[in-house]
Parts: structure tokens; C-alpha cells; sequence
């Protein structure tokens, strides 16, 4: 419970510092939205899972930002995810990169340019996997056949039922 009031305050923080993100967004914990998070939108139906981290700068800029004649160099860029995604659990997006509508970024990828609309993403960098078209018909396909009621009632027991411990 104090968990959950203390996620709410940290989103309701970003949000403050000019975060926008939809109402019905799911946040499997809170995302690292790093230090300019009014750089970063989200839109409506997105599911960030866990570990996910927005960079919205070239902190690399430091190393030279010494010299003469570069002292005024910055490179920043804005984040947006646009309605109906999924980001994979430890994903990094970096600056200037849009994502979606109707995409999937698979867990562990670095995104380091757009991802197109309805596409499957993922790797270091990430790259096209599949057409969302051909990643719902592999679901279905694999989906195996199951009691629904007796996952709704109690999905641990009805996936172990399906599939057994090897011994």
C-alpha cells in the first residue's frame, strides 16, 4: 500500500514537471523518466513494464564541452510514445525517438531511432522483427488451449496445468 502511494507521488512529481502521460497507461513500477521529463509523451493504452529508462540528452557532450568553440553545445532530444504500445521490460530509448502507434519494443532493447507504427522492435540497437500482423497471427497460433475459466479463477494453477514441471 505505501508502495503503491509513494509510486502515485513520484508520477504525480514528473507530472508536475511537465511529463505527459495518459491516464490509462499501465507502469509495471515507475520508469526512470530522467532529468527532463517534460521532454518525454506518452499516449493513451501504453504499458511500460519494468526498468524501462528514458534518456533525453548527450551527456557525452561533456567531454568536449571544455574547449574553446564548443562550450556552448547541447544535444537534446524529445520522446514520444504514441497510443496503443508495449515497452519491454529493462528497455532503453534514447533522444529524439518516436515509437509506435500499435508497436511492440521487446525486453532488453536499446531504441535508438523511430520505431514505425504497427511493428515489432527489439536488439541492441533494436531492429525490425515482424509486422504487428505477423506477431499476432505467431500469438494465436502458439496460444495453446486452455480452460478460461479456470485461468480467470486461478491462473498460476492453470498454467502449471499446462505446462508441467519436467520433474
Amino acid at each position: 500500500m505505501l508502495s503503491q502511494l509513494i509510486r502515485k507521488w513520484k508520477l504525480s512529481r514528473y507530472r508536475r514537471q511537465g511529463l505527459q502521460i495518459a491516464d490509462d497507461c499501465r507502469l509495471v513500477n515507475l520508469p526512470d523518466f530522467g532529468s527532463e521529463p517534460y521532454l518525454i509523451s506518452i499516449g493513451r493504452h501504453v504499458t511500460i513494464t519494468a526498468r524501462v529508462t528514458f534518456i533525453t540528452h548527450d551527456g557525452g557532450t561533456w567531454v568536449f564541452r571544455g574547449l574553446q568553440g564548443y562550450d556552448h553545445v547541447i544535444k537534446y532530444g524529445r520522446i514520444t510514445i504514441y497510443d496503443n504500445c508495449f515497452i519491454g521490460y529493462g528497455t532503453i530509448i534514447m533522444p529524439g525517438v518516436s515509437i509506435g502507434p500499435n508497436a511492440v519494443v521487446a525486453a532488453g532493447s536499446v531504441v535508438t531511432k523511430d520505431v514505425p507504427p504497427d511493428t515489432v522492435f527489439g536488439g541492441v540497437p533494436a531492429k525490425f522483427i515482424m509486422s504487428m500482423q505477423d506477431y499476432k497471427a505467431r500469438c494465436l497460433a502458439k496460444t495453446p488451449d486452455y480452460d478460461r475459466q479456470a485461468y480467470r479463477q486461478d491462473k498460476a494453477r492453470e498454467l502449471l496445468r499446462l505446462m508441467p514441471r519436467p520433474w
